[in-house]
């Protein structure tokens, strides 16, 4: 009965170990949930902004409360209209323009399925999160990086990519909702 239990503990140990590997924290839950409780608050289903740093990258979202969080990012090859549009608070326009008259080479697009920030991997019964950059395919973070013949570290930086570049996203939008620019 000992040799069991031993082999048992191990299998859980090695298990155990696994998941936590590739549970890597995500940086943008907290900011996430800052942002919709902003959107909450101003009674707001969009936002729109200049991103941090750059005088022609722009980033918006919308939020279908509870379910989801669309967030865009691109450069925009004239400016002065998105700035304005900022200006008017006209958000969804702002959005709809960098989902589809940006340059494609530049965009990102998250789709935080929950608008609760996104996880490297699928948690049972829920949808998992999806980052597309530029002009190539979608990538789910359902944690299944062997059907896209990856390997974990490989999986694991693609997520760290997307979590970085969806930070950056967030705080530009949260700066906006504060205040700033």
């Amino acid at each position: 009965m000992r040799p069991r239990m031993f082999i048992a503990s191990i299998v859980a140990g090695v298990l155990c170990t696994a998941s936590a590997a590739l549970a890597q924290d995500s940086r943008t839950i907290a900011l996430a949930r800052e942002l919709t409780t902003l959107l909450d608050q101003q009674k707001l289903d969009s936002i729109a902004a200049r991103q941090a740093g750059s005088s022609d990258r722009f980033v918006a979202a919308l939020y279908f409360p509870g379910a989801q969080l669309l967030v865009v990012s691109a450069a925009y090859a004239a400016p002065s209209l998105l700035n304005e549009k900022i200006l008017l608070r006209r958000y969804k326009e702002a959005y709809m323009d960098l989902s589809s008259a940006s340059d494609p080479t530049t965009r990102m697009l998250i789709e935080d399925l929950r608008g609760d920030g996104i996880r490297p991997i699928r948690v049972e019964g829920q949808p998992f999160d999806v980052y597309t950059r530029g002009t190539d395919g979608a990538f789910a973070f359902d944690g299944d990086w062997k059907k896209r013949k990856l390997s974990e570290d490989a999986y694991r930086k693609a997520f760290g990519e997307a979590d970085a570049e969806y930070v950056r996203m967030l705080e530009s939008l949260i700066a906006q909702l504060k205040g700033g620019s």
